[in-house]
């Protein structure tokens, strides 16, 4: 398992060099977020071990036994999945950075609970590029008003924008995604400050073209971790 992992993580380096290299960026401008939805603690160890320093978890309940047995490494957790607002409390306890803020009610109990902790929270916004049905995340159209919306929440601080587009099989067909979604990006950063540097997109199926249209953060699970049990 560990030489499997340890494989994999080279091939994905390697394919991140050359993204970088066709799109003139600095590799080290990529960070790896390793999607460990119902991947093992022992996993979760191997790929800190190789240097991944950034993972992610789609439920607040598993993520909570999980988070709580790494306690002892400098794990950063990233909250990526779809937050229902009655697990904002413990989310906010656990988690480093939500990724996933997507409507307003979502924002006000961030704002809530994060002033009852005294705290700042860092968020990533989820866009929803494909204008999917089946996905949450703003429409790219309502992303200005949405902003204006979140503007008097003092404790969320907005740090991106982060999209899961839509699947293909031939990677290619979402590079236009992924060009809207930097392009987006590009326009509300003059106006969100220096703190909002992130773009969080690309999986395991097309990260290499994520990288080379401007993703600073991939979420990547299977094709490092190997494959998740069913059950």
């Amino acid at each position: 398992m560990k030489e499997e992992i340890k494989t994999n993580y080279l091939k994905i380096l390697e394919n991140i060099k050359k993204a970088c290299e066709k799109s003139n960026r600095n590799p080290k401008e990529i960070k790896i977020l390793a999607a460990t939805k119902k991947q093992t603690i022992e996993k979760i160890k191997t790929a800190f071990e190789l240097g991944v320093h950034l993972f992610g978890e789609n439920y607040v309940q598993e993520a909570e036994k999980k988070i709580k047995e790494l306690s002892d490494l400098p794990i950063t957790w990233h909250f990526i999945g779809r937050l229902q607002t009655n697990k904002v409390k413990k989310a906010l306890k656990i988690f480093h950075l939500i990724e996933t803020l997507d409507r307003i009610e979502l924002a006000k109990e961030i704002q809530k609970q994060a002033e009852k902790l005294n705290i700042v929270v860092p968020v990533f916004i989820e866009i929803n590029i494909g204008k999917e049905k089946t996905k949450a995340g703003i429409f790219p159209e309502d992303l200005e008003n949405f902003l204006e919306k979140i503007e008097k929440f003092d404790r969320i601080k907005i740090c991106g924008l982060m999209c899961l587009p839509p699947y293909k099989e031939n990677p290619e067909e979402v590079r236009p995604y992924f060009i809207k979604m930097k392009e987006l990006f590009e326009k509300f950063k003059p106006y969100l400050g220096e703190e909002f540097k992130e773009l969080s997109m690309g999986t395991s199926n097309d990260y290499p073209i994520a990288i080379e249209e401007g993703a600073t953060i991939i979420r990547i699970g299977e094709a490092l971790l190997g494959k998740r049990p069913k059950s």
